[in-house]
Order: C-alpha cells, then structure tokens, then sequence
C-alpha cells in the first residue's frame, strides 16, 4: 500500500482531532475530579455540622435535666420548709427539746454566720450554709448518733455533719453520769428565693 500527499493530509486531520478528543477527555476527568472533591468537602462540613448541632442539643437536655432535678429537689426543700430565712429561735429550740428527750446530761452550741454558696441562678434560688459548733457530754457513744439521727431528721435544714470527736471524760465518774464528750461541726444548708422569682 502506497500513501499518497493527500493521505497524509487526511492522517493529520485525524491526529488533530484525536489530540482535542484526548484534551477534552483529560478536561473533563480533572472537572470530575474536582467536583469530587469539592463534593467530599461539602459533605465533610455538613457532617461537622450536624455533629455541632447534636452537642448542642445533647447540651441542651442535660442542662434541661439539671434544671429540673434541681427545681424537684428546691421544691422538696420548700416542703420540709428549708428555705427562706434562716429560723436560728427554732433550730436552738429543737437543739433543745433533743437534749431532753434523748437525755443527753450536757450541751453547748454556737452557730456561726449565715454565709452564701454556690448560686442556682438559673433557677432562682442560693444555697446559704449556717456552721453549728455543738459540744454534748454522753452517756455513751449510741447518744451522738441518736442525737444526730433526730436532728437531720426534725431540723428545718439539711444538715450535714462536717467533723465529730469523741473523748472520754477523765476523772472518773461526772455527778451528771457522763462518760464521754463529743465536740462535732455541723453544716446547717438552707435555701433563699433570688428577688424577683417567681415559683418554680
């Protein structure tokens, strides 16, 4: 097979139309290329930010869950009548009333100042802590957790004992039967409204 000039002329047309096809192919390859990337972006950043917008909402419900455990247990306290100013006459009172029921031959107590805690703005109310610095003289070790028992049980407060000791008396015998001294720090926690609260 000979070719001839005009052959030649044909293959060139062909070739340069091939070299375009490869060009527009290789054109298009890095288009789709591209556009899959920017596609995996896209869909990168919308997972992102779904997974910001669940946080949130996970957030969301746990501070709505605080918010009402806390209301439960400020409504428990408004119950058991913890809340609102501080009732020292009836506390020293019930100190009182506890010593001679249990009869406990000797008692001493201070309370210290009425001091703030931790806020609960976002309900509406503060925790305020009153220190109690009691010394009873026992009979024997049952007395203390008796006394103690009937306090947190009866007391308008949430009392928490912070520090005990107990020490037996020397001397021998007391002329009021003591045998032990018990020297105990005690936090009294009640709660006060924020002004301008309204009920929970």
């Amino acid at each position: 097979m000979k070719f001839e000039r005009r052959d030649l002329d044909k293959l060139q047309w062909y070739a340069l139309l091939a070299i375009v096809a490869l060009g527009i192919a290789v054109a298009a390859v890095w288009w789709s290329l591209g556009g899959a990337d920017k596609a995996r972006v896209e869909r990168d950043n919308a997972a992102k930010h779904k997974t910001q917008i669940e946080q949130r909402l996970a957030q969301v419900r746990t501070e709505e869950q605080e918010i009402k455990a806390r209301t439960l247990q400020f409504q428990q306290m408004e119950l058991a009548g913890m809340t609102g100013p501080e009732k020292r006459l009836d506390w020293t009172e019930l100190l009182r009333d506890l010593q001679r029921q249990l009869r406990l031959p000797g008692m001493t107590y201070e309370f210290g100042p009425q001091v703030a805690l931790e806020t609960g703005q976002a309900v509406g109310y503060v925790y305020h802590s009153s220190q109690l610095k009691i010394q009873l003289r026992l009979l024997h070790e049952e007395d203390l957790l008796n006394f103690i028992a009937h306090l947190q049980k009866a007391a308008k407060a949430l009392v928490l004992v912070r520090h005990c000791k107990v020490t037996r008396l020397a001397g021998g015998n007391q002329a009021d039967g003591a045998q032990l001294v018990a020297e105990c720090t005690m936090e009294w926690i009640t709660l006060k409204r924020t002004s301008g609260t309204k009920q929970p």
